[in-house]
């Protein structure tokens, strides 16, 4: 039996005395955090609480404490934060910090594995490569595999590659992710496996990694060779992990099995913010990290630094509904009670756009810039309206995801037919489909061109042998769409092209095939309000190129380059403004029913509606329509979402909308 032996910190190590005042620097919540005694500890930062500061704090205590800041590793989720983190403290000590593990999960595992890589059969000089690189190497193994790469019916590399990734990260078997998270790959699932092997020897045999690998095989290497685990776990005596709501079950793995013995993780996060469940995130890593970490101290700091308290009492009241949860109650550090936030009820989608932009405009007269200004919502295709609204007015605006809805890959793809059917002369996107069909590249896309615009009936054109079947279904598809019954019927025309060749298409081409799908329902959906196709089909082109000079030299002189900005709640976790619109709060939209499917779902929505109402400073206006557009119905009812309907009335202050007459 091995004998231990502690080394203590040796006299000369131990500071005499703090140089930094942590009681004068820090709050009294931040205080307990930062100088905890050793041991795990979770702390529950809520929104705008100095999440960062905490951390830094952390370390800086730790190294005036005699841990050598080789000894500590620090985990996050971005570069910048771990560069802004590092800095910070080289800022607040007189010490070389050098030597510490600090950066992304990624960067942790890419340092460990080019010491360590040959123990798993790579070079210490092994390559990692980017999607584009990850994509070339997959094309590679296709024909291993007996797949033809040029094979459009079957999934591309993004689609293949987030599949691998998505198993990968929630360390679930491919056969079991796809079930859970791509049902509609697991028809593909031979295949896809085949892949998976091919590709996985290929990345050993050309001695290289993608981005997933860094973390599967640094957790591998541990499991595999326990002395050098042992080794690290007595290398780092603390580890912080920043966001730690947002690690998905891979991550946690790894911060778990090193910190097995001494367990001093610093765990930081906010399980009120846990909205990455889509992407592989677990809620349970946060939620279970008393029982996973026995002796657990955990500490909510609560003290919020950026919004009014008429905006924390609602985001308390907000997420109050949700079981699983560390109960906590936001306070401001701000004297001023500030303005209730607004709850606008409004007659249709249309006259909220209006509402918004109308409001946008007294906030910049009142002397808000519009970069101060945010409108949120939880999927893009809410904005539809809105950004049809803000074009006509003028107001510049930037999207976080910088597409607009309308120049969007798959709206273009589905107008293409329908701009087709109503006019056979549009060259553009008669290629903008053949395109798409297997086998078909530009050069063909131009021959099959000049016989359709010579007269040749689609279906008496002779495509290449791949294409033959897909060729057959789009010139029936064409027929369908020439129908007169389906004259200026919009939104079933959209749905026919949907059903008969677009949605399989999107299946294989798009990571977020359903995200995509819901969109182009809500295409139906908007075009419903057009008397005829023609004036729907032009109103898309006339939003699609709007940035005229005329449009560009007004808005430059309205608001000198300023802009608006539009996000999902999603992109906007992190982000702070000074007035924040939460729009289309309709129960089904937002929380979206899909979601809502389970409980767990449901509670993930509502802690996205409290991200929503947290990125607030000073103004909050939360805003439903009575009635929208839905596939199939010129006005379907909405009913507001129940996440409205659990606020309290009293923390909002209802706005009656009226309408100026003309007179």
């Amino acid at each position: 039996m091995a004998h231990e032996y502690t080394l203590h910190t040796p006299p000369s190590h131990r500071p005499a005395s703090h140089q930094i005042d942590y009681a004068k620097e820090l709050n009294a919540e931040q205080y307990a955090a930062v100088t905890a005694t050793p041991g795990p500890l979770l702390i529950i930062a809520g929104a705008g609480s100095g999440k960062t500061r905490t951390l830094t704090y952390r370390v800086a205590y730790l190294i005036e404490n005699g841990v050598e800041p080789e000894n500590i590793l620090l985990a996050t989720f971005t570069n910048k934060a771990a560069k802004e983190m590092l800095h910070r403290v080289g800022d607040l000590l007189p010490h070389d910090i050098s030597r510490m593990w600090g950066g992304t999960f990624h960067h942790i595992a890419n340092r460990l594995l080019r010491r360590h890589a040959n123990l798993l059969g790579f070079g210490l000089d092994f390559t990692i490569m980017d999607r584009d690189d990850s994509k070339e190497l997959l094309n590679a193994c296709y024909g291993d595999a007996g797949i033809d790469p040029k094979d459009k019916e079957f999934p591309k590399g993004d689609v293949v590659l987030e599949a691998f990734g998505m198993a990968a990260n929630t360390r679930k078997s491919l056969a079991a992710s796809l079930e859970a998270h791509q049902p509609w790959l697991v028809e593909r699932y031979d295949a896809l496996a085949s892949l998976q092997r091919l590709f996985k020897e290929r990345k050993e045999a050309a001695n290289v990694m993608d981005y997933d690998d860094l973390l599967v095989l640094c957790l591998h290497l541990f499991q595999l060779r326990p002395e050098l685990r042992e080794r690290y776990q007595q290398h780092f005596h603390h580890l912080l992990v920043d966001e730690y709501q947002d690690t998905n079950k891979l991550q946690a793995d790894l911060i778990d099995l090193l910190a097995d013995g001494h367990k001093q993780v610093m765990a930081v996060g906010d399980d009120a913010q846990s909205i990455y469940a889509w992407r592989g995130a677990n809620f349970q890593n946060i939620f279970s990290f008393p029982e996973r970490y026995p002796g657990t101290r955990t500490i909510c700091i609560e003290t919020n630094y950026r919004s009014t308290p008429a905006i924390l009492n609602l985001a308390n009241a907000a997420i109050a509904g949700n079981v699983n949860q560390f109960k906590k109650n936001l306070r401001s550090s701000r004297p001023e009670e500030g303005v209730k936030p607004a709850l606008v009820c409004l007659g249709d989608a249309n006259q909220q756009s209006q509402f918004i932009c109308q409001r946008i405009v007294e906030l910049h007269e009142e002397g808000i810039e519009l970069r101060e200004i945010a409108v949120l919502y939880r999927a893009h295709f809410h904005a539809m309206e809105l950004q049809m609204e803000l074009t006509r007015r003028n107001i510049p605006f930037q999207i976080t995801s910088g597409i607009r809805f309308f120049e969007q890959a798959h709206v273009k793809d589905v107008c293409a037919y329908i701009k087709l059917a109503l006019n056979p002369k549009d060259e553009i996107s008669f290629k903008r489909i053949a395109r798409m069909l297997p086998g078909l590249g530009d050069k063909t896309a131009e021959k099959l061109w000049y016989k359709f615009a010579s007269g040749t009936p689609l279906a008496a054109i002779a495509p290449p042998a791949k294409a033959v079947e897909a060729w057959k279904q789009w010139a029936a598809t064409h027929e369908q769409l020439l129908a007169p019954e389906l004259e200026n019927r919009t939104s079933d025309m959209i749905k026919l092209v949907i059903e008969a060749v677009y949605e399989d298409y999107m299946k294989v081409q798009f990571p977020n095939f359903e995200a995509r799908l819901e969109d182009l329902s809500q295409l139906r959906a908007f075009s419903e309000q057009f008397e005829s196709t023609s004036e729907f089909l032009a109103q898309l082109t006339l939003l699609t190129n709007v940035d005229d000079e005329a449009s560009k030299n007004r808005r430059r002189d309205d608001f000198n380059g300023d802009a608006i900005r539009l996000s999902t709640v999603h992109q906007a976790k992190g982000l702070e403004w000074k007035a924040v619109f939460v729009m289309m709060l309709c129960d089904g939209l937002f929380p979206s029913s899909r979601a809502c499917e389970s409980p767990e779902g449901e509670e993930e929505e509502r802690r996205l509606f409290y991200v929503a109402v947290t990125r607030a400073k000073d103004e909050l206006y939360l805003s439903y329509p009575v009635v929208r557009a839905s596939a199939g119905y010129r006005d379907a009812w909405q009913s507001p979402s129940r996440f409205l309907l659990e606020l309290p009335r009293e923390l909002v202050n209802e706005w009656k909308i009226t309408r100026q007459s003309g007179f």
